[in-house]
């Protein structure tokens, strides 16, 4: 009995000691976790900001800034603003942690090559091929230059850019003149009259017309006051 008693009351002594234990782990374990959590922060976002600014704003939680040397090329985001980072903005991160960043360069830009001379539809392809965009696109009519011939471009030649600004000449305007009034006129003189001038004439049909001498212009198209030019139809219909 005195054995039996001695083993019972060291069990108990030993699983005391193992109570003891546990409970020390699962407060040490916890106010590890505690003071874990209390040493780490939210990473703010940095996107877009200047590498100074994005420096002061991580000071200010306890974090440090890390510029990667190589800057990546972007549409949207200015160049020497930040595009990316890591850890990304919302993630936890411990006190002291160095947050790493990429810059943009600004958008892709490629050497503008000689588009002046050109025609619009070359030029185009050419700087599809080059990876540019246009800009904007200008026109003006003029003799002194071949017909949609590109005559300046902006930026020039050899500068590197985005994008390009082309100046097109569109030709010399069609001459135009001003329709006369023919109704009353004879018809088939005033048909060859037009045509001696290079217009394009033709008499379409005759209406019975009472006290109206046969062959006369009783309607026309277009209409005395309208601008036509030479390849533009002219009809008349004239009484019989």
């Amino acid at each position: 009995m005195a054995l039996r008693a001695r083993v019972w009351n060291l069990g108990k002594f030993l699983l005391l000691i193992s109570a003891l234990i546990a409970t020390f782990l699962l407060f040490a374990l916890v106010g590890m976790r505690v003071a874990l959590r209390a040493a780490e922060v939210q990473v703010p976002d940095l996107a877009g900001l200047a590498a100074d600014r994005a420096s002061q704003v991580l000071v200010n939680v306890g974090l440090a800034l890390r510029v990667d040397p190589n800057q990546r090329p972007d549409e949207r985001v200015p160049a020497g603003r930040i595009l990316q980072q890591d850890p990304p903005a919302g993630s936890q991160a411990r006190r002291q942690r160095t947050i790493r960043v990429w810059l943009s360069s600004g958008p892709r830009t490629t050497i503008v090559p000689t588009l002046v001379g050109q025609t619009e539809r070359t030029a185009r392809i050419r700087l599809a091929e080059d990876g540019l965009q246009i800009a904007t696109t200008s026109e003006f009519r003029s003799p002194e230059y071949s017909p949609d011939a590109v005559v300046a471009q902006d930026p020039a030649p050899s500068s590197r850019a985005p994008q390009v600004s082309l100046l097109l000449n569109r030709g010399e305007a069609a001459t135009t003149y001003v329709m006369p009034d023919l109704i009353g006129t004879n018809g088939v003189s005033a048909a060859e009259t037009l045509r001696i001038r290079g217009f394009r004439v033709t008499i379409v049909g005759s209406q019975p017309y009472p006290g109206v001498p046969p062959g006369t212009v009783v309607r026309q198209q277009p209409a005395g006051g309208f601008r036509v030019g030479p390849a533009d139809p002219i009809s008349l219909e004239v009484s019989r």
